[in-house]
């Protein structure tokens, strides 16, 4: 037992010897080997660094993506000219909005009847939606006369404001009949400036864009 501890306490300083032998300069192919992992291990960092440095051009924000492009900023390219219309077709619009509001209500709280309050502030908000639209909105389309654009932009607003009118009329006559609480004002602006204003600029956008403003054949 005694020689069997002797002999297991004996090992660890052989290995230790070993170890230290196989470090030792001019030991033969062993620093070969050791360059050898070296070299490999920078080869592999080299080529990890150059695969991270193209996943980041290929995924940066400026860089073309072919596959993307097409569904997103071809998109918007193809229809930025009508989005711009759009933008300010509708800011004229808005003022023109405040415009009719508050002459309607004016009008009513002086005792007109509501259509006619109705008929006059739509007629007054088109003159100023007129003007925004030819000299902003429009200003680069073809000018084909004033007196043939104030006149078709009049005729197609007249429907806008029929349409108005009729969800006006159907609220306040109609369903006013019925239930009192579609003659009040505040039903009467819902009717007439939301649901009949939404109808009527749907129409007048498409009506002058295309026939009103045209562009040059």
């Amino acid at each position: 037992m005694d020689a069997c501890r002797g002999r297991q306490h004996a090992t660890p300083p052989t290995t230790l010897v070993r170890v230290s032998t196989t470090t030792t300069p001019g030991s033969g192919d062993e620093p070969d080997a050791a360059s050898h992992s070296v070299d490999s291990t920078s080869a592999a960092i080299e080529v990890a660094e150059a695969a991270s440095e193209l996943d980041e051009a290929v995924h940066a924000p400026g860089a073309e993506q072919p596959e993307t492009r097409p569904g997103l900023r071809g998109l918007y390219d193809r229809f930025a000219h009508l989005i711009h219309e759009l933008g300010k077709f509708g800011a004229v619009g808005m003022v023109a909005f405040v415009i009719d509001v508050a002459i309607f209500n004016l009008l009513r709280q002086a005792g007109v009847e509501s259509l006619t309050s109705a008929a006059i502030s739509m007629a007054v908000a088109a003159t100023a939606a007129f003007i925004g639209n030819r000299f902003w909105t429009w200003r680069d389309r073809e000018r084909s006369g004033l007196r043939r654009e104030y006149t078709l932009y009049f005729i197609f607003n007249a429907v806008g404001l029929l349409i108005a009118l009729t969800c006006l009329a159907i609220s306040t006559y109609g369903l006013g009949a019925i239930w009192p609480v579609f003659t009040e004002p505040l039903a009467e602006n819902i009717s007439k400036q939301i649901v009949g204003g939404a109808l009527g600029t749907v129409f007048r956008f498409w009506s002058y864009r295309n026939i009103v403003f045209r562009t040059a054949s």
